[in-house]
């Protein structure tokens, strides 16, 4: 195609001038702000020389830098003799135009200091796996909120991984460490995965004494949000199995999983936080815990240890303190059922 015959448009212009645009734009901008900084410190002070001791920077910049605004704006705006500064008429109306935005960005760089140093509150956006959240999480929330009023909550279940930037997400849990090594990741609890069954079941149709038996009972799978199966972990001899037991049932809720179990229609695999309180009150019973995989960890995930807001602070704490006072490992049931 011929470009030369190409008709021109008036609004358009060659990319040389619209950069040139832009870095005029840019060179302004620096300009101007160099200079009402100048500007306002002069005002306040009185002098270019007071204004540079606090500007920290030498009083022929601050005076050149007030000059340039002032060939940007086409007005003196200020009287200088060498006794004295004062505003212009046009000086003082330009101040008092910018005093509200010198009063706004004040109050922003107050509300940042408060937010980093002061009382915990705002607004905290958490995010956790569904069983973990409703389980353990959920439950610590209506004391946190007693304990720090002016913090609003917003807990989010999700199966997959937390986005924190494109999610806002302030904090997360999950099971495993994150391999981002801008994620923070502390662990709040060990995970034990424990096979479970009903009391019914186990008297119906027994219970596997090796995870080669597996595969004649009635295994209830979990499908994750990947749309995998997810596999069933163990440590035999020393080292760790995944299996794929043939499936029963597969669900991909895990409320749904342990309904199931608990109405005897077969056995699964369970974090321990999500079975403790069954296994101690009867309910369910625990097998192959001889066979239980290394623990893979529950944790608290956050972008940065550094300039961390007072609230993410104070939920960080609190829920490491209430979760690491939690009993939900199971190990006294655990241990009774190995020895049985």
């Amino acid at each position: 195609m011929d470009t030369s015959t190409c008709p021109s448009f008036p609004n358009e212009r060659p990319h040389h001038a619209v950069s040139g645009v832009a870095d005029a734009l840019a060179s302004s901008f620096v300009t101007s702000y160099a200079g009402v900084v100048a500007f306002l410190a002069v005002a306040n002070e009185g002098s270019f020389s007071r204004a540079s001791d606090r500007l920290g920077i030498g009083r022929s910049a601050v005076s050149r830098n007030v000059q340039k605004l002032e060939a940007q704006l086409d007005a003196r705006l200020f009287h200088r003799t060498t006794r004295s500064t004062s505003l212009t008429r046009e000086g003082e109306l330009f101040y008092e135009n910018c005093q509200p935005g010198v009063e706004r960005i004040i109050q922003a760089l107050e509300d940042m200091r408060e937010l980093r140093n002061g009382p915990p509150r705002g607004h905290l956006r958490i995010h956790s796996t569904p069983g973990f959240g409703r389980k353990v999480i959920g439950p610590l929330l209506r004391d946190f909120y007693a304990q720090y009023p002016a913090i609003t909550l917003e807990l989010l279940l999700d199966p997959r991984p937390a986005d924190f930037t494109a999610g806002r997400i302030d904090v997360s849990f999950r099971d495993g460490r994150m391999e981002d090594s801008d994620i923070v990741a502390r662990q709040l609890i060990p995970m034990q995965m424990i096979v479970c069954a009903s009391p019914s079941y186990a008297q119906a149709h027994g219970l596997p004494r090796h995870v080669d038996d597996l595969d004649v009972h009635h295994c209830i799978n979990f499908r994750s949000a990947s749309g995998r199966i997810r596999e069933w972990e163990f440590k035999v001899q020393g080292l760790a199995q995944k299996r794929h037991p043939p499936a029963a049932h597969i669900f991909n809720d895990i409320d749904l999983v342990l309904q199931a179990v608990l109405q005897g229609q077969g056995i699964a695999q369970f974090p321990a936080y999500q079975v403790c309180d069954l296994l101690r009150s009867k309910q369910l019973v625990a097998c192959l815990a001889q066979h239980a995989p290394d623990d893979g960890g529950h944790y608290l995930c956050y972008l940065s240890r550094k300039q961390l807001p007072a609230r993410i602070r104070a939920f960080v704490d609190y829920i490491i303190e209430q979760t690491r006072a939690l009993d939900l490992q199971c190990l006294t049931t655990l241990s009774n059922a190995s020895e049985g």
